[in-house]
């Protein structure tokens, strides 16, 4: 049986962010919210297909797991 911290770091994309967005971060080998932590904001951003809305969704989500986008270097 999985722990449930775990299950925390491996949770999904959240639901709302459009398919162009979940292209361009599927095509970044992006599928998990952990991931999109590793990465900045201006990034994610950078990726054709990710936009205002989907940044919205994803920083919401991340948020809500105590987690943020990773800080400019």
């Amino acid at each position: 049986m999985p722990s449930k911290t775990k299950e925390r770091q491996e949770s999904p994309l959240p639901k709302g962010i459009g398919k162009p967005a979940l292209r361009a971060l599927a095509s970044a080998g992006v599928s998990r919210l952990d991931q999109v932590a590793r990465l900045t904001e201006a990034q994610l951003m950078a990726l054709h297909g990710v936009g205002p809305k989907a940044i919205a969704v994803i920083k919401a989500a991340l948020e809500a797991e105590g987690k943020s986008f990773a800080k400019d270097a």
